[in-house]
């Protein structure tokens, strides 16, 4: 899922040093509560006809969300999901011209590459009342200034998963811990090339980041000698093969895990790695042939409303960057360390970056190996 990194915020290719800002939002801050107006239905009498087509990560918008809207508006909402950034892009590039999506939610350093690549269309601000409730730290980013074609929906990180009905908690505490041999045919690895490549890089010592092809070339080989304990890739409900005794350690989303605890896992640990963990946030866009923009604003605005965006970080656990829905949250989740990690743990981790065309090129040459040499 994402990168997220300011105009004014240093960067993490050397030293990992998260922005107060950043620490600001991990601890709460003070908000105002957004006016009536704000959150007054809006008339659906021109809109009963229309269908917004959305494109969006697999089990990532609440159901609630998309019934309250439709009935609010009349527009109905086509959901349509993904499972990786790189699946996103490239239907997205494919389909540019079918006008096929109204709405998509990619990670970060999507939205830069996709901006530049001239895919996406420019938000109408003035259509987003409630655009004020977002955390300053989450906008006007340095991918993406004055936030001219995306909004923040949600962030999060990717850390470890142990179940501890298998696996004793208290013995895995790094990314390198998934290479012990005890674990062959136990570990699941998100279906994510940056992610997967993120994780092997720590371990090296490097940026998750890294545009170095020696690097990369270091991590792919480092991957190859995890492949024995690999069991799937799953970034479609990475819970999920941890709740059916597939796996029983390895990456997940810390959402996932809160999931997983609330359908019963309970056993199912989340924890950040002692190399750091993987920060990332999503956001909402139009694609440039987009023909539902009024709708697509009006569900943006919808989700940036405090109530809603309160529902959606609660039911699907992962951080919001809507300061005024996290005031409204109750004191075990706004205080939940797997969903707002603690200073200490965001000073070590690491928000995912667009690493430029060329370096992803070697990425993708070595994930494709990767994929098919198991």
């Amino acid at each position: 899922m994402s990168h997220l990194s300011s105009s004014n915020w240093s960067t993490h290719a050397s030293i990992k040093i998260l922005p107060k800002a950043l620490l600001c939002a991990a601890i709460g801050l003070s908000i105002t509560s957004c006016s009536k107006s704000d959150n007054a239905p809006i008339d659906s009498s021109a809109t009963s006809d229309v269908t917004l087509n959305l494109y969006n990560w697999s089990e990532y918008m609440p159901q609630e969300i998309l019934d309250g809207f439709t009935e609010e508006t009349g527009i109905k909402v086509n959901y349509t999901t993904f499972d990786s950034n790189e699946a996103m892009y490239a239907k997205l590039k494919l389909l540019d011209d079918s006008s096929q999506y109204d709405l998509a939610i990619p990670s970060t350093y999507y939205v830069e590459k996709m901006a530049k690549e001239g895919l996406l269309q420019e938000l109408d601000k003035s259509k987003l009342s409630n655009f004020k409730n977002l955390d300053t730290s989450f906008t006007n980013t340095k991918v993406d200034p004055e936030n001219k074609y995306s909004i923040p929906y949600m962030w999060g990180s990717t850390g470890l998963a142990i179940n501890g009905e298998t696996v004793d908690p208290a013995t895995v505490n790094s990314w390198n811990d998934l290479w012990r041999p005890e674990y062959k045919g136990q570990v699941m690895l998100m279906n994510d090339m940056r992610e997967v490549f993120g994780m092997a890089l720590l371990t090296l010592g490097y940026s998750g980041n890294s545009r170095n092809p020696d690097e990369i070339k270091a991590a792919y080989e480092k991957l190859t000698t995890l492949m024995p304990n690999v069991k799937t890739f799953n970034s479609d409900a990475s819970r999920m093969p941890y709740m059916e005794g597939e796996t029983s350690v390895g990456m997940t989303w810390n959402g996932e895990a809160i999931i997983a605890n609330s359908e019963g896992l309970t056993s199912l640990v989340y924890k950040y790695p002692t190399e750091g963990a993987i920060l990332w946030m999503d956001n909402f866009v139009i694609p440039k042939n987009a023909t539902q923009v009024d709708a697509a604003h009006k569900f943006i605005d919808y989700l940036l409303r405090p109530e809603n965006s309160k529902i959606v970080s609660e039911e699907i656990g992962y951080a919001s960057p809507n300061i005024a829905a996290r005031e409204m949250m109750p004191d075990d989740v706004k205080n939940n360390p797997t969903i707002y990690p603690s200073k200490d743990v965001l000073a070590k981790a690491e928000f995912q970056e667009d690493v430029g065309d060329e370096a992803l090129q070697v990425y993708q040459q070595y994930w494709d190996k990767l994929k098919t040499g198991r």
